[in-house]
């Protein structure tokens, strides 16, 4: 059998990534995350668990790129979704109920996440956050920002604290509440984006997650290593 090429190679190791991120965005959001061991995300994913450290350096930095691989991805089909736009304001407002649409569907996952951001490792930089990052940036710069490197930050906190508010536990903060504070600040009309009567919160219906995480099978090799 001839060898796979470096790039059949390379395919593999980005699919087997993908199933671990995906597997590990199921187990915590159905367990939580203490319950949840790396052998299990593993077997979830199909994977040998070697392969967890071998691509991710431990549990919290695995979860964490899970959960923001979500989150980008989500707030990505949110903003793309038709009838697509250009304007900015309905961008925001796309990008506020993707992030509040999340809490809804995910609470557990992201009660996690949030939990794990405050843990002594912190906030953990990786790709999938960068991908966040941009899209972010982006919908504030479309918003009319003057200043966009001081506004992110600042609808980056703004959702970050709405999540908590609307998770923590024994005093959780109504959505629609938090959303229409979110909504008076950037100035934009209750009718835009997904209000919370219009059908799936944030564009994110039903439960299947395979939409984001790109798992199929892997290309398979012709004479000569090369992928058919």
């Amino acid at each position: 059998m001839s060898p796979r090429s470096a790039s059949v190679n390379e395919e593999l190791r980005r699919r087997s990534q993908e199933r671990l991120l995906q597997a590990a965005v199921e187990l915590v959001g159905e367990h939580g995350y203490e319950a949840t061991t790396l052998g299990d995300i593993a077997d979830r994913a199909g994977s040998a668990r070697g392969l967890v450290s071998y691509y991710f350096p431990g549990k919290r930095q695995l979860v964490q790129s899970a959960v923001h691989r979500l989150m980008h991805r989500t707030l990505e089909e949110a903003l793309e979704r038709e009838p697509r736009t250009e304007d900015g304001r309905e961008r925001m407002a796309r990008a506020i109920d993707a992030v509040l649409g999340l809490v809804l569907d995910r609470p557990v996952l992201m009660r996690q996440h949030m939990a794990g951001l405050l843990q002594a490792e912190g906030f953990v930089p990786c790709p999938e956050q960068r991908r966040l990052a941009e899209l972010l940036r982006d919908t504030v710069a479309r918003h009319g920002s003057c200043d966009v490197d001081r506004d992110y930050p600042m609808l980056r906190a703004l959702l970050m604290g709405a999540v908590y508010a609307a998770l923590v536990p024994g005093a959780p903060m109504s959505v629609p509440v938090l959303r229409a504070e979110l909504f008076k600040r950037y100035r934009l009309e209750w009718e835009m984006g997904v209000p919370p009567d219009a059908g799936a919160p944030g564009g994110t219906p039903g439960t299947d997650l395979s939409r984001f995480f790109a798992t199929g099978t892997a290309p398979e090799c012709g004479p000569g290593g090369q992928s058919k």
